[in-house]
């Protein structure tokens, strides 16, 4: 199956949770591609001491699966793309809904 994940938030557990369910998919053998939108483009800065978020997102990249941040979303917010989480457009995310067999939002 090919899982298509949507972040639009800042919450550090619902973040946390998002990331976990795409790193125990791809275990799983499915494909897994992260959009970050409006609010989620700021997971990067999300962790507290119990929600690792940015270990969750190497996990998920480590393991095969692609993370990508809206460019608009981050020019808004006086922020760039990173090695983890590169810049990207509505482009990719429609490919990401388009290709997908799932998408769930967070």
């Amino acid at each position: 199956m090919k899982l298509g994940i949507i972040i639009y938030s800042t919450d550090s557990e619902t973040v946390w949770n998002a990331f976990r369910l795409g790193v125990f998919s791809l275990k799983q053998g499915d494909g897994v591609k992260v959009f970050l939108l409006a609010k989620g483009v700021e997971c990067e800065k999300l962790n507290t001491d119990q929600f690792k978020v940015t270990e969750q997102m190497q996990a998920l990249v480590d393991n095969g699966g692609k993370i990508l941040a809206c460019g608009t979303c981050l020019k808004i917010r006086h922020s760039e793309g990173t090695e983890l989480c590169p810049l990207s457009t509505m482009k990719d995310l429609h490919e990401i809904i388009r290709e997908s067999d799932k998408v769930v939002t967070f």
